[in-house]
């Protein structure tokens, strides 16, 4: 199996391709000093493998390695993942 993490910013984007197959989305605006993630996304077929938290978590990597910018997360599956990640509040914004 083949993964290829990808940061699309014209898109405003995180993906992930599996096999060559476009599997999962984060999508983002950016608002000044923070970045707000307002949309996840697994293809159908391809939901419940982990997909959606491992883009997720390669964009957080992504942001805190090379913005320097504040999360939102306005997606509900984003605010669920720093739930269940706490060692990474210090990317939220107050």
């Amino acid at each position: 199996m083949t993964k290829i993490f990808a940061h699309e910013p014209d898109a405003g984007r995180y993906t992930l391709v599996v096999d060559g197959e476009l599997v999962a989305v984060a999508d983002y605006r950016i608002n000044g000093d923070s970045i707000s993630f307002n949309h996840t996304y697994t293809q159908p077929k391809r939901r419940g493998h982990g997909y959606a938290a491992e883009v997720v978590e390669f964009a957080m990597d992504d942001v805190a390695k090379n913005s320097g910018r504040r999360v939102v997360p306005m997606c509900w599956y984003v605010a669920d993942w720093f739930d269940a990640h706490p060692e990474r509040a210090a990317l939220l914004t107050r």
